[in-house]
């Protein structure tokens, strides 16, 4: 299936290169606005880190540690922001912190955790609990040295979901969104205005196309300085500190919702999460990148490392063999000097440059996805001084796409659609109403049973939900349905995702 970019005559207010979950999000916000924009992306939405994360939003206890203190105090507050934005993508976990006695003391943990709790104004998360981890559930799973641990709240989002939500909230305000498009050449003309050209990537997108645009928003990710160079040839210094993080699922290792963040020697953490069901998700590592090793793959001595650090704690080891999948993402982080990876700043930088007489262009360096709205407003609010007539803050209290579910309750929801959707089956129910919310009428629009839903190729996906992603959320490939827009992938055999792609190639 090829999209043929079609031209883009009027001049636009902001051209968004990059569309990962700030440049998506900062489209969004820049439509709520009323300004006119382009977002184009050389890859599919959420293409790379943005759908290679831990899942999880979170404050980032370790980040007290590095004396980050506003960084965490936003992004704990971000947390309960986005669970009334996102009921159906977002929702509240325990996390169980155990005490090892040869890493940091006790009180230590407590006091970090009080901390926590406290800084960035919490309402409706529970807060810390100290456990006996000679109790059930997790006497089966930990050690028997773990005897104390401590439970804190927070979050869990599908990452790519909330990428591309943002993306189709942004269409509904008029943006363009072009994935599968790069920008190849970026200059500012004689009136100090930008002209962009935009290729199509084959075989998905086809066609070049010229736009213009008063500003530019660089969050181009890891080529954030190759853009800048492009636009700005020996100019720019490099900002970026290419870090990648892999992450192994294994099969199922315990039961229950709650996750584990287990401590390391190295002074560094790694998350155990119960992951779509069926598996758990162990990560991450923090590991230098270069592009000339080509796409980022999880090494041997990563996979190694998640092992041991797991089987520090958990009773029963694991091995490579108990790994179904594994995927890795770099984060393109600002780089503050450290010689440690770990100690490299997740917060996010702005570099502007422009002036009354030259258009801007607003780079993006850094950046957690928990922190993705908070940085969108603020990179809008350093662009306001060009843009006079736009809107003002807006994202904070509105929901995305699907999310405008009855007092953010869920569960509630959930009993209504199993009495209005009587013929499907509840599990397959449950995942359609996590992925799409509100959203579940438009993708199972006049049907009215199972057989209605086209052809079923495997775990639960059905004809219907592809083409609705197809017609409305950018879906070119059976990759963006299966590893991005769901997960369906992991639970696939080969060969049905193997029908999946050929299914695709029919339709072309």
């Amino acid at each position: 299936m090829t999209h043929k970019l079609s031209p883009i005559d009027d001049i636009q207010d902001i051209l968004v290169i990059g569309g990962g979950v700030n440049g998506c999000g900062i489209a969004n916000d820049a439509a709520g606005r009323g300004l006119s924009v382009t977002l184009c992306e050389m890859g599919d939405l959420a293409g790379a880190t943005s759908s290679n994360s831990s899942k999880l939003i979170h404050g980032g206890l370790r980040y007290l540690e590095h004396m980050e203190f506003r960084l965490v105090r936003e992004a704990l507050r971000e947390r309960e922001v986005m669970l009334r934005k996102a009921p159906h993508i977002v929702w509240p976990l325990r996390i169980v912190l155990p005490h090892h006695d040869e890493l940091r003391p006790a009180w230590m943990l407590r006091l970090g955790l009080f901390i926590y709790d406290n800084l960035g104004g919490r309402k409706t998360l529970p807060g810390t609990k100290t456990r006996n981890l000679l109790k059930e559930p997790h006497l089966s799973i930990l050690k028997d040295n773990m005897t104390k641990g401590f439970e804190f709240s927070d979050c869990w989002v599908d990452d790519a979901r909330l990428v591309v939500l943002n993306a189709v909230q942004a269409a509904r305000s008029g943006a363009n969104i072009l994935p599968r498009v790069k920008c190849s050449a970026l200059s500012r003309g004689a009136d100090g205005m930008w002209t962009a050209v935009l290729d199509g990537q084959a075989p998905h997108a086809s066609g070049q196309i010229t736009i213009r645009a008063r500003a530019v928003v660089n969050a181009a990710g890891i080529a954030v300085d190759e853009i800048l160079e492009t636009a700005l040839p020996g100019r720019q210094e490099d900002h970026l500190r290419l870090i990648k993080g892999s992450h192994i699922v294994t099969r199922k290792l315990y039961e229950g919702d709650h996750l584990y963040m287990f401590q390391n020697a190295d002074d560094r953490i790694i998350f155990c999460i119960p992951y779509e069901n069926d598996y758990t998700l162990i990560g991450t590592t923090d590991a230098p990148y270069d592009p000339a090793d080509g796409p980022p793959k999880i090494s041997d001595s990563e996979r190694d490392y998640l092992i041991g650090a797991a089987n520090e704690y958990l009773k029963t080891p694991i091995s490579v063999s108990d790994i179904a999948w594994d995927y890795a993402g770099v984060r393109p982080l600002y780089d503050n000097k450290k010689d440690d990876a770990s100690e490299v700043t997740r917060d996010y930088v702005f570099d502007l440059e422009g002036s009354d007489t030259e258009a801007p262009i607003l780079s993006i360096f850094g950046g957690k996805i928990t922190t993705y709205r908070e940085l969108s407003e603020h990179a809008l609010q350093k662009l306001s001084k060009f843009f006079p007539d736009a809107g003002g803050d807006w994202t904070e209290h509105a929901v995305l796409p699907g999310g405008d579910i009855p007092g953010g309750d869920f569960e509630r929801f959930e009993v209504q659609m199993q009495r209005h959707y009587k013929w499907i089956d509840k599990t397959l129910l449950h995942r359609l109403l996590r992925c799409y919310g509100t959203l579940i009428h438009d993708v199972l629009e006049n049907c009215q049973g199972q057989n209605d839903m086209g052809k079923h190729f495997g775990a639960g996906l059905y004809e219907r939900e592809v083409e609705y992603l197809i017609d409305n959320e950018w879906a070119m490939s059976a990759n963006d349905v299966l590893w991005r827009r769901t997960k369906r992938g992991l639970h696939m055999s080969e060969a049905e995702r193997d029908a999946l792609a050929a299914w695709f190639e029919d339709r072309a």
